[in-house]
Order: C-alpha cells, then sequence, then structure tokens
C-alpha cells in the first residue's frame, strides 16, 4: 500500500487539531460546571445540549438560531432556558455578546486567553473578527496614562461590510453633503484631567 506524505501530513495535522478542540471544550465545560456549582446550579442536560451546541463551530449566532438548531435535534428545550443559559455562558466568560443595531445580540464562543474585536455590518449584521496589535497597544497607554487597571473591555466598530456599500452609496453621498451624524449623548467624550 502506497501512502502520500501530504495525506498523512495533513491527517496528522487534522488529528492534532480535533485532540485541540476536545481539550478547549473540556477545559470551558469545567470552566462552565465550576462556575454553576459556585451559585448552586447544575449543569443540567438542557444545559449540556446547548453547551455542546455552541462549542461544536465557531460562528456567531442569535438565540433563536440556537433554540432551532436544538430543536431539530430534538432536544427539548424552552426559549427562557435558552436565555438564562447564555447570560450565565456569558457571565462565565467563555461566551461573549455583541450587540447588533436594535435586532438585538449575537453570541459566541471565546477560546480562552484569545482575543478579537468586531466589525458589525448595520445593513445586514454581519459580524467581522479582527485582531490589531497596534489598537491592543494604545488601550494599554491610555490605561498607563489615567491610572487605569483595564479588566476587560469591547471594541466594536460599526458601518457597512463590503457585500453591502454597493446597496448604500446613496447614504454615503448623504453622508458627504451633510457630513456624518452627531454623537448622541450616550457617545459624548468625558475629557478627565
Amino acid at each position: 500500500m502506497e501512502y502520500n506524505a501530504t495525506e498523512t501530513q495533513s491527517q496528522s495535522q487534522l488529528e492534532a487539531e480535533t485532540e485541540s478542540q476536545s481539550q478547549m471544550k473540556n477545559r470551558e465545560r469545567d470552566i462552565f460546571r465550576k462556575y454553576l456549582e459556585k451559585r448552586g446550579l447544575k449543569l443540567t442536560a438542557e444545559r449540556q445540549a446547548l453547551f455542546d451546541e455552541l462549542f461544536a463551530r465557531h460562528e456567531h449566532f442569535e438565540a433563536d438560531e440556537l433554540l432551532f438548531r436544538l430543536r431539530a435535534r430534538s432536544k427539548k428545550i424552552s426559549r427562557a432556558t435558552i436565555y438564562r443559559t447564555l447570560e450565565l455562558l456569558v457571565d462565565s466568560g467563555i461566551v461573549g455578546r455583541v450587540r447588533i443595531g436594535e435586532i438585538g445580540y449575537r453570541y459566541e464562543r471565546l477560546r480562552a486567553g484569545e482575543h478579537h474585536d468586531h466589525l458589525i455590518c448595520s445593513d445586514c449584521g454581519r459580524v467581522i473578527e479582527f485582531f490589531e496589535p497596534r489598537i491592543e497597544s494604545l488601550q494599554d497607554e491610555v490605561c498607563e496614562r489615567y491610572g487605569f487597571l483595564a479588566l476587560s473591555h469591547s471594541h466594536q466598530l460599526r458601518g457597512i461590510c463590503r457585500q453591502c456599500r454597493p446597496r448604500s452609496s446613496s447614504v454615503e453621498a448623504r453622508h458627504r453633503q451633510i457630513g456624518p451624524p452627531r454623537p448622541n449623548s450616550a457617545h459624548r467624550r468625558i475629557d478627565v484631567h
């Protein structure tokens, strides 16, 4: 029997990635289980099913999408349980939540020790992940300047993605004519001296 070196190498890489994902999932499950125990809660069958579905793939999703996927797999789970469990997962630090305009939130699993920020399309709701070391460095400098100890942060840029820009050309033309919208009171800059 003849073996192709490239196929063998690819198979080895796939096995290593699968093993790493399995270890990560077990680590995240342990974090969640300990979080629940500290609050006197249990990892119920419903919470476990939701956890497994969440960690089966890395994507941004809405709570109702998760409900639909679980019910498609014949899992009996209520919408309320989905929302309550998502809150627990967010509070435990293994799931992130991203505000998508007026339509609500999208959730994503987080990998311990990894960080990224988001570009959010105001037209289609698409979420693009990115990591920019210069932004991270600048945040550290700002915190140091003000003697601030940052425990966490969330960086989200809202705009129009590449796919939606052709449809939004009239908005851009209007923006150029009248200038950018003025920030509302929730976005005012506060100077600290």
